[in-house]
């Protein structure tokens, strides 16, 4: 589903701009968000659900979410603006849990099974029955097959074997993105969240097709900062490559975060190096002498995982600061007055600029598709707008741009390592998809990646397929592979802000 554009994309988009565009008019909340359902959802007639009340209702959630408020529980009364006025703030603001399922709008969708479809023309051989390692398919007295699914294991070898196709697996989509099996069921066999085990990736609300799920967002409270007159400075992930457009320049990014009140804006990619030549020290110093191996630390749904599922391997993840903390305290270095908001591809950043240790340096965090509704609110074109200097995006180094794709730590890390102590072998592997680094993880806990450099991504493809993209994955890795070529120094050793890496962590 990613990376196809649907009715739910524009959904999203048309929330996050109404709350915008609320935001930046001020005035009456209460009565003005009132009237943002209809608005969103015109007319009579449900164009996607069974009536045009259920779609406004889900669209009010929504709208709720993206204010920062939680949802309303469905037995009791509450107006769509209640605690509108109180979250109408200049700062952080959003009660957990981060992740949020409208109970209403999901669909109720089978949990995983095996299914014999209409396909199956009853052969004589049936090797699916033959291959079933539980004995759980039969013949019915129509000679077609039929799986007992509380025998079934879901192991996929009758599907594999059926020479009409005509076995299928069935699974939540949402369930299905999920690494940690988070994704339970209610009473009424809709999904629902199980918060000790969610990392907050937002994996589950990109996959939802019914746009049940979504996260909560602080771009209701970034623009009444800016309307305050506060210093807000944007720090970008390099993901914001192809995002916006194809032509859409680090320059013209610039004139067009003027245009919607940003004192500034600073490329992520530069605290991306510091944070490679940190690893790239720690591991020099740890493996192996003092841990078997060691892994990186920037992608904190991947970190989170890791200490929950792999609690013993909590000291071999690296201590570095990530590139979103770091460029937020380079920042704050210069500019201690100033508010920061990082501005990436990614959902868990939020939970991350939530901790007790983060909060000072990093203020806000919004994700792409937010961005995009706030150009939408105040009309940015980026065919007309006129670009403005950036330097801070001419000064960062390819190794530091390609932290936006899978296996791109790992690989700067690596190059570091090696222009430190190039007689040095450096192991790696790396994985994308928390699915894929829990078994990472695991050959790890028999150990099989011993002396090995790790790197962990919760999305599948890296940064570039984060919850709050707007491309579609693939296209954005080949916008980052030309933005990394574009760039002056390709190692982040030679990055002209070393000298800082100290400053900031202390």
């Amino acid at each position: 589903m990613r990376g196809v554009h649907t009715f739910v994309n524009d959904l999203r988009r048309n929330v996050f701009t109404e709350i915008a565009r609320l935001a930046y008019e001020g005035g009456d909340y209460a009565h003005k968000i009132s009237k943002l359902p209809y608005k969103i959802i015109p007319g009579e007639v449900a164009a996607n659900r069974t009536n045009v009340f259920v779609e406004r209702a889900i669209v009010s959630e929504r709208l709720r979410l993206a204010i920062g408020l939680p949802l309303r529980p469905v037995a009791e009364h509450a107006p769509l603006s209640e605690g509108i006025e109180e979250s109408a703030i200049a700062e952080k603001y959003y009660d957990p849990p981060l992740i949020n399922i409208i109970s209403f709008a999901c669909n109720a969708c089978p949990t995983k099974q095996v299914k014999i479809t209409e396909s199956c023309q009853g052969c004589l051989a049936r090797p699916c029955r033959e291959v079933c390692p539980k004995g759980a398919i039969s013949i019915g007295t129509d000679g077609r097959s039929i799986i007992d699914q509380e025998k079934c294991i879901k192991c996929g070898k009758c599907i594999e074997q059926c020479a009409y196709n005509a076995i299928i697996k069935i699974e939540r989509p949402c369930a299905a993105a999920c690494g940690m099996d988070a994704i339970e069921s209610d009473e009424y066999g809709r999904a629902k969240i199980n918060y000790d085990k969610c990392v907050s990736c937002g994996q589950c609300l990109v996959n939802c097709p019914f746009s049940a799920i979504a996260d909560k967002s602080q771009i209701f409270q970034l623009i009444h900062s800016i309307k305050k007159g506060d210093e807000v400075i944007a720090a970008v992930a390099p993901a914001f490559v192809g995002q916006f457009g194809d032509d859409v320049t680090p320059e013209k990014m610039m004139a067009a975060m003027k245009k919607l009140g940003f004192a500034d804006m600073v490329d992520v990619s530069i605290g991306a190096d510091l944070c490679t030549i940190e690893e790239a020290h720690d591991f020099l110093d740890s493996v192996p002498a003092k841990q078997p191996f060691m892994a990186t630390s920037c992608c904190p749904a991947w970190s989170v995982m890791a200490k929950k599922l792999f609690p013993d391997f909590a000291p071999y993840i690296s201590m570095a600061l990530t590139p979103m903390v770091i460029t937020a305290r380079m920042i704050k270095k210069q500019k201690p007055n100033c508010k920061v908001v990082f501005i990436g591809p990614c959902a868990a950043k939020k939970l991350e600029a939530s901790r007790r240790s983060i909060r000072s340096d990093v203020d806000f965090v919004l994700t792409f598709e937010e961005l995009q509704g706030m150009f939408d609110a105040k009309e940015v074109d980026f065919a007309t707008i006129e670009p403005m200097e950036c330097e801070s995006f001419k000064q960062s180094t390819g190794a530091g741009r390609g932290f936006a794709v899978s296996g791109g730590v790992a690989g700067a890390v690596t190059h570091a390592i090696k222009a430190m102590n190039p007689d040095l072998e450096v192991l790696t592997d790396y994985a994308d998809g928390l699915t894929e680094c829990r078994k990472m993880l695991t050959l790890a806990k028999v150990g099989k990646r011993n002396g090995y450099l790790l790197e962990g991504m919760a999305c599948p493809g890296g940064c570039v397929a984060g919850a709050g993209t707007i491309n579609a994955p693939h296209k954005s890795a080949a916008k980052i592979t030309r933005y990394q070529l574009e760039a002056t120094e390709h190692n982040s050793i030679n990055t002209p802000f070393a000298h800082m890496l100290h400053e900031v962590e202390e």
